[in-house]
């Protein structure tokens, strides 16, 4: 940690201090040296009465920040804006912690310090307070269970996912519920992006598992306790997205026959809803 007192006092002596931008100006003390239109308010925490208006601050700010770019001591200056001290209670606070200095403002200078408390929190936390591995995954590995998560990685309707599971929504919805639970996972907001992911970091799932991607539907893993996610159909969704996969059938073209005599037949798909933000991804999770 650096000390403040020894950083102001090392800015201070320095041969241009006495030409900084935030500098007052010989002819008028009120106004920067380095641009007389500027005043030396634009360093400083507002101090007028009400609220100060959005566009205001934000010119304010910009002009303080422009002459602090070129500023001959902003080095030093930045070291001395960011420097802290510890209370009385051992939490580390910035020593100036309001205003423009060092070119940056005083909310940057706040999310730098969050950012080193947090860095050295995750630095010093003790391994065994990792998370541990889920438990019982031989129970997620029943042939039911396994067959949710297969119909889950290319379905994103209950009806569907029953449906290809070869069972009813309500025995499908049990076993995602009971796989969130075996996974670790909040059976009542997990989401299904984060089901599969568990799935495939547990080998439940092979890496590298093609999913179809559920765009930014609120799609939930399990129905809560009160039935009221049961269908989980997302604002704005027409209801046409929960019908049954549309079928073939063959349509006879006249005069297309086979050399044997036989009339061919082709294959042609009844129309179907397009259905928004349904590319396919590959499911990678990290290591």
């Amino acid at each position: 940690m650096t000390d403040p007192i020894a950083a102001r006092q090392q800015l201070v002596d320095h041969a241009h201090y006495k030409y900084r931008g935030c500098a007052p100006d010989d002819e008028n003390p009120t106004m920067s040296a380095a641009d007389p239109d500027v005043s030396l308010d634009a360093w400083g925490p507002y101090t007028g009465d009400g609220a100060e208006p959005q566009k205001e601050r934000f010119d304010r700010e910009k002009a303080a920040k422009q002459i602090c770019g070129r500023c001959p001591v902003l080095a030093l200056c930045r070291i001395v804006a960011n420097t802290t001290t510890v209370d009385a209670d051992g939490v580390e606070h910035l020593v100036e912690p309001e205003g423009v200095m060092g070119g940056e403002l005083a909310l940057a200078r706040h999310r730098a310090l969050i950012a080193r408390r947090h860095a050295t929190t995750v630095g010093t936390a003790p391994a065994e307070e990792a998370p541990a591995a889920p438990r019982n995954l031989s129970d997620a590995r029943t042939p039911q269970k396994m067959a949710v998560l297969r119909a889950l990685t290319v379905e994103l309707y209950d009806e569907r996912v029953a449906r290809r599971a070869g069972m009813d929504v309500r025995t499908s919805n049990w076993h995602r519920s009971a796989l969130c639970s075996l996974l670790g996972l909040n059976k009542e907001s997990a989401t299904r992006d984060e089901l599969l992911v568990a799935a495939v970091r547990q080998s439940l799932l092979p890496r590298g598992t093609r999913i179809v991607w559920d765009g930014f539907w609120p799609i939930a893993a399990a129905p809560t306790t009160d039935g009221s996610r049961q269908r989980r159909i997302a604002p704005d969704v027409p209801l046409a997205l929960l019908a049954p996969r549309p079928r073939t059938h063959r349509r006879r073209r006249p005069g297309n026959t086979s050399p044997a005599g036989r009339r061919l037949t082709s294959v042609r798909a009844i129309p179907q809803p397009r259905i928004p933000l349904t590319p396919t991804t590959v499911l990678e999770p990290a290591a």
